[in-house]
């Protein structure tokens, strides 16, 4: 299976080649720096390098206390971090600048991770959550390299597709590579699918060691202070296709008990904002667009942030937060980034990307599963009237998120023999 595996990566490099031209259409940073996505286009180092692999933006915040952690712990050693998305190319430069270096990640064939091996010369490999890549492993077991999956998850739909590949997968897995769970259920899981048992501890989700900026803080509540002093605001946070009409068809619940209500709507993936802003001019003759400068006067019932790198600051400008990827079957984003603000929250069914904080949330009251947009609205609705019941809830969720940190220690603990 593995040298099947090695012959279709090889078939495929046109394929990738033509994949990355084509978004390059949409977005010409997928363009830019296009031979780093083959291993070439970064001078050798002239010494060894920890190398973090964060495939998006959402690894990336993630990953940054990690890496925080290692430019203080490792000062002599380079610090290379790789991306796949240029979204998160553009979040490690505004988290991190010149203090690491940026490549994206080579291609999965054994002559692009070679060449990168070669350029970084890394001594330890770190990968962020569920980037399981055949070659790459092979590479770091050839070369005698440790590898840790470091906030690992996989989901329970995931696993009955790795297990039809178990071959393969378990020989990527043989290597020596440890892996950092996020909780109990993720680890045997990766237990399931291969990897060694003695090499598979629980460390907790990182994303609760992400301190966020007093000054990211401050920024939020000056916005609100400016643009909606006096008015409710909810946020729906991270959507995907389909989730912006959910949450404009329960805003329009909302306004219809609290007419001067605000949502903060705020998309994924760069490459939607201009269809979403389509779908609220279809709805708003006025909406507040963050791109454009405008500001969010009392005659818009939406403020479209359509941006890179502020959601935490809106959070931060929120009194209700619906976190998004939930309402349809992407599998959840980050509930402890608005429960870290103390705000209550609200998601779809489907967080499968981190079920265990999902339920620890819902069980303490700090998360209200909502399935349509209905649901939504009237939950929104409900919150916004109701100081004391939001105050509470919004409580509930802080402190399921200061009881889940620890995760970044565990994993210094881990890292440090690895790098003796």
């Amino acid at each position: 299976m593995f040298r099947l595996y090695v012959f279709i990566s090889y078939l495929a490099v046109p394929v990738v080649a033509l994949i990355l031209f084509w978004k390059g259409l949409g977005n010409r940073a997928y363009w830019r720096r296009f031979p780093e996505r083959f291993g070439f286009g970064r001078p050798r180092l002239d010494r060894p390098s920890i190398w973090v692999h964060a495939v998006s933006v959402g690894e990336v915040v993630a990953a940054s206390a990690l890496v925080e952690a290692l430019l203080r712990d490792y000062p002599g050693m380079p610090l290379v971090m790789t991306t796949a998305t240029p979204t998160g190319a553009a979040r490690v430069s505004e988290l991190f600048g010149d203090r690491v270096l940026h490549s994206y990640a080579p291609y999965d064939s054994p002559g692009s991770v070679r060449r990168f091996f070669r350029r970084m010369q890394p001594r330890l490999v770190i990968v962020m959550e569920t980037e399981l890549w055949p070659n790459m492993f092979a590479e770091c077991g050839a070369q005698r390299v440790p590898l840790v999956l470091a906030n690992a998850r996989i989901s329970p739909r995931s696993v009955g597709r790795y297990r039809r590949f178990s071959s393969l997968f378990r020989a990527a897995l043989a290597h020596g590579i440890v892996v950092a769970a996020q909780s109990e259920q993720d680890a045997e899981r990766f237990r399931l699918i291969g990897a060694n048992p003695a090499n598979v501890v629980v460390a907790g989700n990182l994303k609760a060691d992400v301190a966020l900026p007093d000054a990211l803080v401050a920024a939020g509540r000056a916005f609100r202070d400016e643009h909606a002093p006096s008015r409710p605001v909810w946020i729906a946070a991270s959507t995907h296709e389909g989730e912006e009409k959910a949450a404009l068809d329960a805003h329009a619940i909302v306004t219809a008990r609290i007419p001067d209500a605000l949502l903060l709507l705020v998309p994924r993936h760069p490459d939607r904002f201009g269809a979403v802003a389509e779908q609220v001019a279809d709805r708003h003759a006025a909406f507040g667009r963050r791109t454009l400068g405008q500001g969010a006067r009392d005659a818009e019932p939406v403020y479209l942030v359509d941006t890179l790198g502020e959601l935490p600051m809106f959070y931060a400008a929120a009194d209700v937060a619906f976190v998004g990827g939930s309402l349809v079957e992407v599998g959840g984003h980050n509930l402890l980034e608005p429960a870290a603000l103390s705000l209550p929250v609200l998601a779809g069914p489907h967080n499968f990307n981190a079920e265990d904080i999902a339920s620890i949330l819902a069980e303490s009251g700090g998360l209200e599963i909502v399935p349509d947009a209905q649901r939504l609205g009237a939950a929104v609705t409900a919150l916004l009237l109701d100081t004391a019941l939001r105050a509470e809830r919004g409580a509930r969720a802080r402190r399921v998120f200061e009881q889940s940190s620890g995760a970044l220690e565990k994993l210094r603990e881990l890292l440090a023999p690895l790098l003796a």
